[in-house]
């Protein structure tokens, strides 16, 4: 008899591994935080300190979000209805200015961290400041994260050098938080230098760092790197070296075929915010054009203060059906392909498909299991078509990273939420003080 930690019976597991195996009547051994074995249910060989009955469930392996800005959760709902420019302008760069501190970045990411496991998000890609208190809230709440110093050109002050030192800082100080891991992050071709950019690429390559930035997100955005430099946005990067690295480009909604052309062989990402592109209007990403020449695309959420949630089922449902309707296409982005984007697809973007995105012997348990007694959830003949197309974040019952429980029966087991609305309408109160002075 062998004991484990965690042993999950019952339920249909989705697997995403190489062969899309779905498996009913299994069970899943867990220890020390990995996926010891996954085996019939009749095998009599595990026994566990802890079972979860997992009947009339699905077991997925946790949602992945490519692409977010998590301390702007205090900014939901703040500045609504605008075009990017303005919004970052006049509402939300004055209000960073005048807002983060270390106290707000770190209550802002607790509370964004629940809202993303109650959501069966498991790991973030993450871009924003005070990096440090991200990664202590996220480990608090026990969620995986890889955090970015977000470098932008007017709050830059020092030497290039630096670029190098802040990341190496981080890793240094969480190299034992299995949880949290690093990358690089220039904000946006249209924030940073060329040397800056140059840099970034540099350090990468030496470094074997991924870069995090935003890319041709709009119109404006294109035009103006058109003027400015002779090229297109990613013709621009090219040229600084940021395709021989593995980029996250977020966004990508204004690429040209030559641009796309240029992506085809890279290890580079495009990570999909919809609901944030369609709320901004910022317009729709060539999604045909990159799926046509192999090119890896991911979901995302972007920052609570765009979209205004974190429900990154509801965004991967969104963008299948919309991109269906946009390129006059039922079959284009299959139920399985949309559900790949949002695990096992973003963990190889990642470099982390050897922990994550999958449920596999020897992988982190991360994983969810979504209730399946929902009136909206019988009968079911697919599960891929149900997770995207019928499935609400709301049936999200239990969540587990590196095998612990974060979300036990609905409930978090980390953290107190009644706790975290008192902060975000402490901190309301803040940032309505700062707008009226």
């Amino acid at each position: 008899m062998i004991t484990c930690d965690t042993l999950i019976k019952g339920g249909s597991i989705i697997c995403m591994d190489e062969d899309f195996r779905i498996l009913d009547h299994h069970q899943i051994a867990i220890k020390d935080g990995k996926i010891l074995a996954i085996s019939p249910l009749d095998d009599p060989k595990y026994s566990a300190v802890q079972e979860l009955d997992a009947s009339d469930c699905l077991i997925t392996p946790g949602f992945i979000n490519a692409h977010t800005h998590i301390p702007m959760t205090y900014f939901r709902g703040l500045a609504d209805d605008l075009p990017l420019d303005d919004w970052l302008q006049k509402y939300i760069w004055p209000m960073e200015a005048r807002m983060l501190t270390p106290d707000f970045v770190y209550d802002a990411s607790l509370h964004a961290a629940a809202e993303m496991i109650t959501n069966g998000i498991t790991l973030a890609n993450d871009m924003y400041f005070h990096i440090d208190r991200i990664a202590d809230a996220c480990a608090t709440a026990g969620m995986r994260v890889i955090v970015s110093e977000a470098i932008l050109e007017h709050a830059f002050s020092g030497k290039l050098s630096q670029i190098r030192d802040s990341v190496r800082r981080i890793k240094e100080r969480y190299q034992d938080q299995a949880l949290v891991d690093c990358a690089l992050a220039p904000h946006a071709i249209y924030t940073c230098s060329r040397e800056i950019l140059a840099e970034c690429a540099k350090v990468a390559a030496e470094e074997g760092w991924i870069i995090h930035t935003h890319l041709s997100e709009t119109k404006v955005e294109r035009d103006n790197c058109l003027k400015e430099h002779g090229m297109l946005p990613l013709q621009y990067l090219h040229s600084l070296g940021f395709t021989a690295q593995r980029c996250i480009f977020a966004h990508g909604v204004w690429l040209e075929e030559e641009e796309l052309d240029l992506l085809r062989e890279t290890d580079c990402s495009i990570a999909i915010c919809t609901d944030s592109n369609l709320k901004l209007s910022s317009g729709f990403a060539p999604m045909a054009q990159m799926k046509a020449r192999g090119i890896k695309t991911l979901m995302a959420t972007d920052g609570v203060a765009s979209n205004n949630n974190l429900d990154i089922l509801e965004e991967t449902s969104t963008t299948a059906k919309l991109y269906k309707a946009w390129n006059h296409d039922p079959l284009f982005m299959p139920a399985r392909e949309a559900f790949a984007m949002l695990t096992i697809d973003s963990a190889k973007a990642l470099g982390m498909d050897q922990i994550t995105g999958s449920l596999e012997p020897g992988k982190a348990a991360d994983l969810c299991i979504i209730n399946l007694n929902h009136l909206q959830s019988q009968p079911l003949y697919n599960p891929y078509s149900h997770l995207i197309y019928a499935i609400s974040s709301h049936q999200v019952r239990d969540v587990l990273i590196a095998g612990k429980q974060v979300l036990k029966n609905h409930q978090l087991v980390n953290l107190d939420p009644a706790a975290l609305i008192d902060k975000a309408k402490y901190w309301k109160t803040k940032i309505l003080s700062e707008i009226q002075s």
